[in-house]
């Protein structure tokens, strides 16, 4: 029999009003965070790092923000090497305490990092997954087979695609750490296109204000695109990059210093936590628009050509703090990479090791515990030693009937998006600063739209082009660049290499009638990977950094996009979005793509998707002062993972910091 705490026991009052809660206007002295220290392991203690709780100073809560953001514990001690040892090394220290049973909601990769290590711990774990055939939660690769045996997406069967995380950075070490440890191999990501030898090409496109410049070209002479959007003359021969760096520099030069060589370093430890203090307390409430126009004074224009360049525009109105860490991070100068065969290829090597311990198609509904912390008079009868948590799941109907399923135990980690967890009843009401938490946390959108193509026409050389044209009908490639090629749909898919199998005549008319209004015909690409950037609705695309073994042809990331550019989208049904997406390709790489689409294409709306609730938490200003607290802090038994509790939301980083964090708090729980 359940016996959680009485639900009909109204929540805990407080003295503080919302905006003395934001600001800790009834601030007690500096308080340590309230994190938690696992038991002592035979190199040491390891600490969990979480901010200092409600009643903390301003200032103070400021310190402990900067401290979890780069992994430090209360006393400032780095926490990277103890983390790495609980990951990929000797595991969760030794305890003397008991195995615990443990569930685990979420088979993203916060939960099955957190059931990899508790299992490894000694504890008993069920991972409790909604989906009924998948797991990785944000991480999605559109491909043939795998550990959910999906449809074969796409006409070459060894093609693949992203639908969410595409690109690892080498400064995410657990990551890093943890796809070698697992054996998953990698390979370079190239943000910006290459030639073959590796050298930066930049030979793809800014396609802005009805102009079509190489980015190389940009770089050398931005004129005629900063000019454009109408900037200061003084700004004419600077390129937005520049722009944003310059203005960006007084707040990185708080915590870091920058060489002759451009190159920054990070501060001692002291310093560097002092000066993100004084970074998240200074501007934590501000915008990234309110940071440009207020502090940099870049005027409108100015900024107009930054966020639609440096891919800011979209989230202008959200925190500065969340644009300001991915501005620093997403730059021609950081090292990424992805994972051979999709990034799939990390939950499935998790998965490996977990799966026993995984249950599909069972989404949660109803979450009830009970706490020693928090007695009542119905809790005389409960075991100490009896579950304190109580799990109701039902089946999505993929049987006869759905199936409803009750699962229980000592503990419980929570991974789920908060915005998720909304419409999960839990009994008793939790902490008024948790459920603040769980209804306020911004979530944002992201859309993707993936179109394959039988040739890998961004490698080609106009040479290459005209070859490959002339097997279709003498002169086509004259015809093209001079804008006389027949537009209505009939020259789709027509190369050799295309089956056509996909592409009927209704599907060659209503291409055509979305096709492109430019008849113009840029140069070749000639190059590898990289992407352009455009200020039509399909806004930033990305080629494929590497052809697939023994494929010809590639998938081609045709949109991708954030916030209200993704809610654009979003409008559309699947399939209503492909000839858009090739529309807008073809304004930036011209019309002669067409012939090698095979009709084949995906999409990923992860506002829409029904597990995910969105792309990432992308937090409003002043939400990391005001609710990172109660984002992390457990509930009794229930602890909460993902990296949406992380400071590096939307990174596979953030996830497993969380889950070695929540790991750490559940082994070390009485």
């Amino acid at each position: 029999m359940r016996s959680p705490e009485n639900p009909g026991v109204p929540p805990r009052r407080t003295s503080l009003s919302r905006r003395g809660f934001a600001l800790g206007a009834t601030a007690t002295a500096a308080t340590v965070a309230a994190g938690a220290a696992a038991p002592a392991a035979a190199s040491g203690t390891s600490a969990v790092a979480q901010p200092a709780a409600a009643g903390t100073s301003q200032s103070q809560r400021c310190v402990d923000v900067a401290r979890v953001l780069l992994l430090r514990g209360p006393d400032g001690k780095e926490l990277l090497p103890s983390y790495l040892q609980v990951l990929v090394g000797s595991g969760l220290p030794r305890s003397a305490g008991r195995s615990k049973k443990v569930l685990v909601v979420g088979a993203g990769p916060a939960g099955l990092v957190t059931a990899l290590l508790l299992r490894r711990a000694g504890h008993t774990v069920t991972v409790i997954e909604a989906n009924g055939n998948r797991v990785g939660g944000r991480i999605k690769t559109f491909r043939t087979g795998g550990h959910e045996q999906a449809e074969q997406p796409f006409a070459d069967p060894r093609q693949y695609a992203e639908a969410g995380a595409m690109r690892i950075p080498q400064s995410h070490p657990l990551v890093m750490a943890l796809i070698d440890h697992l054996g998953v191999r990698r390979q370079k990501f190239r943000l910006v296109d290459e030639h073959a030898d590796g050298s930066p090409a930049q030979q793809t496109w800014i396609h802005v204000n009805g102009l079509r410049v190489r980015k190389s070209e940009y770089a050398r002479n931005p004129q005629r695109v900063n000019r454009s959007f109408g900037v200061p003359r003084a700004l004419w021969d600077v390129p937005s990059s520049k722009i944003l760096s310059d203005a960006l520099a007084p707040v990185r030069d708080e915590f870091s210093a920058q060489g002759p060589d451009g190159r920054r370093t990070d501060k001692p430890a002291g310093q560097l936590v002092a000066g993100w203090a004084r970074v998240i307390e200074r501007f934590g409430d501000w915008s990234m628009r309110r940071y440009l126009s207020e502090y940099a004074k870049l005027d409108e224009a100015t900024i107009d050509l930054v966020g639609c360049l440096e891919d800011l525009t979209s989230r202008l109105p959200l925190s500065f703090l969340h644009s300001f860490l991915d501005a620093a991070l997403i730059s021609p100068q950081t090292t990424f990479w992805e994972l051979k065969g999709g990034t799939a290829a990390l939950p499935d090597a998790l998965l490996k090791e977990v799966g026993p311990a995984v249950r599909f198609d069972r989404r949660v509904t109803r979450i009830e515990y009970w706490s020693p912390s928090r007695p009542h008079s119905d809790a005389a009868h409960v075991s100490a030693a009896g579950p304190h948590v109580w799990v109701d799941t039902v089946s999505e109907g993929r049987q006869e009937a759905p199936v409803r399923e009750q699962f229980t135990a000592d503990l419980a980690v929570v991974t789920v998006p908060f915005s998720g967890l909304r419409h999960v009843q839990v009994a008793p009401l939790m902490s008024y600063g948790k459920r603040r938490a769980v209804t306020e946390l911004h979530y944002d959108s992201a859309t993707k739209v993936v179109l394959e193509f039988s040739r890998r026409w961004w490698e080609f050389t106009e040479a290459d082009w005209e070859r490959e044209l002339a097997t279709i009908a003498p002169g086509l490639h004259d015809s093209y660049r001079k804008g006389l090629a027949p537009d209505d749909g009939r020259l789709l898919g027509r190369h050799t290499s295309v089956t056509g199998e996909r592409l009927s005549e209704n599907q060659r008319a209503h291409y055509a009638a979305y096709r492109s209004v430019s008849r113009d015909q840029p140069g070749a690409v000639a190059s590898f990977g990289g992407g352009s950037v455009s200020d039509n609705p399909n806004r930033f695309t990305f080629n494929p950094s590497h052809p697939v073994p023994g494929s010809q042809g590639g998938v081609v990331l045709a949109s991708y996009t954030w916030a209200d550019d993704a809610m654009r989208w979003d409008a559309f049904d699947d399939d209503a979005r492909y000839p858009h997406a090739l529309s807008g390709l073809q304004e930036i790489y011209g019309q002669r793509i067409e012939v090698f689409y095979t009709g084949a294409g995906r999409t990923q709306s992860w506002a829409r998707d029904p597990y995910a609730y969105g792309e990432a938490s992308v937090l409003l200003p002043g939400q990391h002062t005001e609710l990172f607290h109660d984002i992390a802090s457990p509930e009794g038994p229930l602890h909460f993972a993902g990296d949406h509790t992380s400071l590096k939301p939307a990174w596979i980083e953030g996830a497993i910091e969380s889950a070695v964090r929540a790991s750490l708090e559940v082994h070390g729980t009485p």
